[in-house]
């Protein structure tokens, strides 16, 4: 099942979906330099952090959703969209890594799998072939972690709010690696069968 149609419905760049999806990779630089600034002796703005990746989490929502409904959905748009979500991805594991909030042997095992998948992107590329249409058990996979990060940043400091955040946020994390490395998976077996297809066909 996929979260999008494949046919690109319109060549146009600036429609709101791909505008949303633009203001999501704006927003990564800006939440690196939130979440690290009291590495380097700046004051602490995990809160405003928070913001930036709830914000980020609802235009990933919305502008697949509203390419979908307004006939918008584009060849750069299906660029974007899963490249801002990659981005953000690795970008809060880098601040939450270095901050000491998220463990390093997860931060390698999410990195690792982007690195399985780039592997898989890279032969798709020598073939011919440009990333495949973004599955729903990886967009699946993409809300749990981003629902995940706000949460784990919220759970640091004490009271039950924080304590709470915490527990949900690891429960939301657990499931999300889960799904991510799955997606992925599904992701090389779809990558081999096209390629086995075409070595079939050019026989």
């Amino acid at each position: 099942m996929e979260v999008q149609e494949t046919r690109v419905q319109t060549d146009r760049v600036l429609t709101i979906p791909n505008l949303l999806s633009m203001a999501r990779l704006v927003g990564v630089p800006i939440f690196l330099w939130l979440v690290l600034w009291p590495v380097f002796g700046g004051p602490k703005n995990d809160g405003w952090a928070i913001v930036v990746l709830m914000l980020s989490g609802v235009s990933d929502y919305l502008d697949g959703k509203l390419a979908r409904r307004w006939g918008q959905i584009s060849r750069l748009g299906q660029l974007l969209d899963p490249a801002a979500d990659r981005l953000y991805i690795v970008s809060t594991l880098v601040g939450l890594t270095w901050r000491e909030i998220l463990p390093w042997w997860l931060t390698a095992l999410l990195v690792a799998r982007e690195a399985f998948v780039g592997v898989v992107l890279l032969r798709l590329n020598r073939a011919g072939y440009g990333p495949l249409n973004v599955s729903f058990l990886g967009k699946a996979a993409t809300f749990n972690l981003m629902y995940a990060f706000p949460l784990l940043l919220l759970g640091v400091g004490e009271g039950w709010v924080h304590q709470v955040a915490g527990v949900v946020s690891w429960a939301f994390i657990w499931w999300g690696t889960t799904l991510y490395w799955w997606a992925g998976a599904l992701y090389a077996v779809q990558a081999r069968q096209i390629l086995q297809a075409e070595r079939s066909a050019a026989v």
